[in-house]
């Protein structure tokens, strides 16, 4: 579960970034540029800041939840 809610706010953000773009000004590009590097660095170092947030708010794994862990 944690894995879609990350892919879903990542994009969200991204397509977010595009819309402000257009429509008030280019400096919410930045928005998608950090956006970008977040998702690369942690490809690299396998640590995401929103999975930590969504540790401390309680939700479970998908790979516990095809485990059958609790």
């Amino acid at each position: 579960m944690k894995e879609r809610i990350v892919r879903a706010v990542a994009g969200s953000f991204v397509l977010v970034s595009v819309l402000m773009t257009y429509f008030v000004s280019m400096n919410w590009l930045w928005l998608g540029v950090f956006v970008g590097l977040n998702l690369l660095q942690s490809s690299i170092t396998r640590f995401c800041p929103l999975e930590l947030i969504l540790d401390k708010a309680g939700v479970k794994d998908s790979t516990a939840e095809k485990k059958g862990c609790c």
